[in-house]
C-alpha cells in the first residue's frame, strides 16, 4: 500500500513537472484562497490577543460602577444601552466610604472628551481625553507611572492645578530632549504643572490609551464644571477570586446610597473590565465566521478550475491510461494515480497559501504590536481543507481514467 502510494506521488510529481506552466496557474488559484482564509484568521487572531492585552491593562481585578449600561450597537436595530440617572459626586463620595468590603474604590469623571493642551509653542490635536480623578484613580484604571509621581491626597482635597499626562501627549508638546515634569502646560482656560508621565498604554482597537491627561477630581469639578455631571466609581480588589463578593458588596452599599427600595431594580451598572473585551470578542467571532465562509467558497472555485484541469489532463494522457492498462494497471491503481495527483497539487498551493496568509496575517499583528502569530489551527484546517478539496476536485476525473477501454485509449490521437 506505501509502495502504491510512493510510485503515485512520484508519477504525480513527473505530471506536474510535464505542465508545469497549468499546474503552476491551478496552484496559484488554491493558494490564494488559503491565503485570504489564513490571512484573516491571523489577522482576526491577532486582533482578539491585542483587544484581551489592552484590556488586561486596564486591570483583572477592578470592576466600574456607572449610570449607563456597557453595551455595543451594531447598526440602526441594535438595542440602545440603558442609562439611568446621574450618579453625583456625593453619591460617589457616600459610597467610596461606606463601602466596607477590603478594596480600593476611586471616584472619577470626564473633564473633556476631546480636549486641546499646549505648551509654548506647541499645541495637541482636539483628541484629548481629560479626566478628573482621586489618588487612586490611577491604580484602579490600571495605569502606572512611567516617571515622576501620582496626586496627593492633599491636592486632590484642595484641587491643586498639576497634570499627569500620557504618553502620546508629552510626545506631542514636548522635545525629546526636554524634561516634562515641573512644566506648565494649558489645558482649557487654566494653567497646569506636570507632576507625572504615565507608562504607555497603546492606541489598539481604537483606544486611545496615550491620549489622556488626568487632574484632581475637585479641580474639575470646580473648572470643568458641567451641568447634569456624572461620577464613575472603579474598585480595585486584591484578587480576581474576591471579584464576586466584592461586586456583590457594592451593589448592596450602592443600592442603599441610591436610595433603591427593595424589590426595585438597580438604577446603576457595574460591569469587569473584561466585560467589554468579551463583547468586541463575540462581534469578532461572527467576522470569524464570515471570513471562513469566503474562504471556503474561494476554495469551492478553485476545486472546480482544477477538476477542469485534470479533466483535461485525463483527456491528453489517454494513450498513456491506454498503456498502463495494456501492462497490467487495473482500475484501481489509475484512479489512485490521478487522485493522488490533484492531492498533491491541492497541498502544495495550500502550503504556499499558508506560508503568504502567515505574512499578511502578522503584518497586521505587528501593527498592532502583539507580535509573531502561529495560528496552528487554521495551519491545520488550511492542510485538511486542501485534502477535502483534492479529493473532490481529483475524483471525478480519477474515475473517468480508471472506466477508459484500453483498446480505445490506444487508439486516441
Amino acid at each position: 500500500m506505501a509502495s502504491n502510494i510512493k510510485e503515485n506521488i512520484r508519477i504525480s510529481l513527473g505530471s506536474i513537472r510535464a505542465q508545469l506552466l497549468r499546474t503552476t496557474l491551478t496552484v496559484l488559484i488554491i493558494s490564494i484562497g488559503i491565503m485570504a482564509l489564513v490571512g484573516i484568521l491571523t489577522a482576526i487572531d491577532a486582533i482578539k490577543s491585542s483587544i484581551n492585552s489592552n484590556f488586561t491593562n486596564m486591570g483583572a481585578n477592578t470592576f466600574t460602577i456607572r449610570n449607563r449600561e456597557m453595551k455595543l450597537r451594531i447598526g440602526q436595530n441594535g438595542k440602545k444601552p440603558k442609562r439611568f440617572k446621574n450618579i453625583t459626586y456625593d453619591e460617589a463620595v457616600r459610597f467610596s466610604k461606606e463601602y466596607s468590603f477590603p478594596a480600593k474604590p476611586s471616584v472619577s469623571t470626564m473633564a473633556a472628551g476631546a480636549g486641546t493642551m499646549k505648551y509654548a509653542s506647541k499645541k495637541t490635536n482636539p483628541n484629548i481625553r481629560v479626566f478628573g480623578g482621586d489618588e487612586n484613580y490611577m491604580a484602579t484604571s490600571g495605569y502606572e507611572l512611567e516617571r515622576g509621581r501620582n496626586f496627593s491626597a492633599q491636592e486632590v482635597l484642595y484641587g491643586s492645578h498639576v497634570v499627569i499626562l500620557g504618553k502620546e501627549v508629552v510626545e506631542a508638546l514636548f522635545n525629546k530632549k526636554d524634561e516634562p515634569i515641573d512644566k506648565v502646560v494649558t489645558i482649557g482656560s487654566g494653567k497646569y504643572k506636570v507632576i507625572g508621565v504615565l507608562k504607555s498604554k497603546g492606541n489598539s482597537a481604537g483606544f486611545g490609551g496615550d491620549k489622556v491627561g488626568i487632574l484632581t477630581l475637585n479641580n474639575v469639578r470646580q473648572y470643568f464644571s458641567m451641568p447634569n455631571m456624572t461620577y464613575t466609581i472603579n474598585v480595585l480588589t486584591t484578587s480576581s477570586m474576591q471579584m464576586d463578593a466584592a461586586i456583590n458588596e457594592a451593589i448592596g452599599t450602592f443600592r442603599v446610597v441610591r436610595k433603591v427600595r427593595i424589590g426595585e431594580d438597580n438604577n446603576f451598572e457595574i460591569t469587569k473590565s473584561d466585560n467589554l473585551a468579551n463583547m468586541l470578542i463575540g462581534l469578532i467571532g461572527k467576522a470569524t465566521t464570515g471570513a471562513t465562509i469566503i474562504g471556503i467558497i474561494t476554495l469551492l472555485g478553485a476545486a472546480i478550475g482544477l477538476m477542469n484541469i485534470m479533466l483535461v489532463s485525463v483527456t491528453e494522457r489517454t494513450r498513456e491510461i491506454g498503456i498502463r492498462k495494456a501492462v497490467g494497471a487495473t482500475k484501481t491503481a489509475i484512479r489512485g494515480q490521478f487522485l493522488v495527483e490533484a492531492i498533491v497539487i491541492c497541498q502544495i498551493g495550500g502550503l504556499l497559501g499558508i506560508i503568504l496568509g502567515m505574512l499578511i496575517g502578522n503584518l497586521i499583528s505587528f501593527q498592532l504590536g502583539v507580535g509573531f502569530v502561529i495560528p496552528w489551527v487554521w495551519i491545520i484546517s488550511g492542510v485538511v481543507l486542501c485534502m477535502f478539496v483534492g479529493l473532490f476536485a481529483g475524483l471525478y476525473p480519477a474515475i473517468k481514467a480508471s472506466k477508459l477501454d484500453p483498446i480505445d485509449a490506444l487508439r486516441f490521437e
